[in-house]
């Protein structure tokens, strides 16, 4: 079969070379007799992959030195309850819902303090983003969660909210797993974001935050202690083991991203692909996509047949054509093709070419 064009939304594709590289030094890291995953997480060998990953990570994203960068593990979905055990005091925090990971958000932080919805868009079926003039921010605030982009509903925040604008001092926390290093970050708008790798930085089990140094050292009393930022960074991630392997991976992602130009590349090449896609979806009579214009994501399309008799053959035709993982998500149905970082541009031809010639055999 080869190498297909993976569509999956996460875990997902990955750079090729970087595939390879990571399998030429499975056995033997730069002549170490090691592999990665064997490594002393204290040792020499990892501490300077360690060091050299953030290094990157920080000039890819053009993150300040106010700013921490923490590798954990626990994914997003863990992070629904880390933040708050972090960010909260046990007050309130205020959510913007877009879509299922805000929801699961809002619901997992409840736990732990007062979540309240600030806006939602559920009435349009999250195919539209609240505008921040509407959100109702309460001055007892410690935080507002947002995510940047939903993978399940297809709506990407493309521009962060400026909430000093809004009259509204708490800081803003984005929860950007699915598009971290597809565009700059404005990181004078953020207090805190976080991320699991499996999307656009590397393989399931890192999760990554970055946090502004003043919310550091605000944990709950009962907050786990491998989850208390302040012991994470006075510990530079590793007061326990850390997820070695994954971090190993993702800094030969982060150097992929530097050899292609870095993150204003990344982001013209996410443009041009979403672009070809959404054209033809919006010259279709066969498929569409529900998304308002001014909020489609860059790397999450959802699409619809609009006669879903056609759904099984589509997906059939389309596995025989090499290009997998586009059925949507079972809670909103219909197909997806996600278009990370390391989706090239052939790919995302190669779907369309498909799609047209799928459509002019139903006609």
């Amino acid at each position: 079969m080869g190498r297909a064009f993976n569509f999956s939304a996460g875990p997902a594709v990955m750079p090729e070379a970087v595939l390879q590289q990571a399998a030429s030094e499975m056995l033997d890291w730069h002549g170490s007799g090691m592999s990665v995953m064997e490594m002393s997480h204290r040792g020499k060998e990892f501490i300077s992959i360690y060091e050299q990953a953030e290094a990157d990570l920080r000039e890819l994203l053009s993150v300040p030195a106010h700013f921490k960068i923490l590798f954990m593990q626990g994914g997003g979905l863990a992070e629904n309850a880390i933040v708050p055990l972090n960010l909260s005091q046990g007050g309130a925090m205020d959510f913007v819902l877009t879509g299922s990971w805000s929801q699961k958000s809002l619901k997992e932080a409840g736990k732990y303090g007062q979540a309240r919805v600030a806006a939602t868009a559920q009435a349009d079926g999250f195919t539209t983003l609240p505008a921040p003039a509407t959100w109702q921010i309460g001055a007892d605030c410690r935080y507002v969660h947002i995510c940047g982009n939903e993978t399940i509903h297809g709506v990407e925040f493309h521009e962060l909210p400026n909430l000093k604008a809004l009259g509204c001092d708490a800081p803003l926390v984005v929860d950007f797993s699915s598009h971290v290093a597809s565009r700059p970050v404005d990181w004078s708008r953020v207090g805190l974001a976080f991320g699991g790798a499996q999307k656009n930085l590397g393989p399931a089990g890192l999760t990554l935050v970055i946090v502004r140094e003043d919310l550091i050292g605000h944990a709950l009393p009962y907050c786990p202690s491998a989850f208390d930022y302040k012991l994470v960074n006075d510990h530079q991630s590793m007061y326990n083991t850390p997820p070695t392997f994954g971090i190993y991976i993702a800094g030969l992602v982060f150097q992929w991203l530097k050899q292609h130009g870095g993150i204003a590349a990344m982001e013209q090449r996410n443009i041009a692909k979403a672009q070809l896609l959404y054209d033809f979806l919006d010259s279709s009579s066969l498929f569409e996509n529900r998304v308002a214009k001014d909020c489609r994501s860059r790397m999450n399309v959802p699409f619809f047949l609009r006669d879903e008799s056609r759904n099984d053959a589509f997906l059939a035709g389309a596995k025989a054509a090499n290009l997998l993982q586009l059925k949507g998500h079972k809670s909103v149905g219909g197909m997806r093709a996600s278009i990370y970082n390391a989706m090239p541009l052939e790919g995302v031809q190669a779907l369309v070419a498909y799609m047209r010639e799928f459509e002019k055999k139903q006609a």
